[in-house]
This record gives structure tokens, sequence and C-alpha cells, in this order.
């Protein structure tokens, strides 16, 4: 089965490049997909940032609420 992508380009320096390669091949993956993985973990990592920060003043009495 053939799937067709929608595709861009971005524009990297070569040893950004090179490095994403050798990082492709390591894993087994096409560059493409490595990239894709590459950006869901900066995802992640922002949302464990995000996790980790303390709650707002608002956000500790919405949890604290009484629903009774």
């Amino acid at each position: 089965m053939l799937i067709c992508m929608h595709s861009t380009s971005v524009r990297i320096d070569v040893a950004t490049h090179e490095e994403l390669k050798r990082l492709a091949n390591d894993l087994g993956e096409t560059v493409g997909h490595t990239v894709a993985l590459a950006v869901r973990s900066l995802r992640q990592a922002q949302i464990g940032a995000q996790l980790r920060s303390p709650l707002r003043d608002d956000e500790s009495a919405w949890l604290d609420a009484d629903l009774g």
C-alpha cells in the first residue's frame, strides 16, 4: 500500500543535517520520522515542564472547591 504524505522543506545547517541522518540511521528510521520523533519528544518535555510548575492560586482554588 502506498501512503502519500504532504511535505514541506525546512532549512537546516549541514552539520545538523548530517547529525539527523546519523541519528535516523542509528534508529533505523527515515529522516522524516526521526524529525517527527524529535518534535514529539520536545512537546512531551514542554508538557512535563508545565506539569512540574506550581499551581496558580485559581487552579488551587478550583481543585479545593467544595462540590457538595
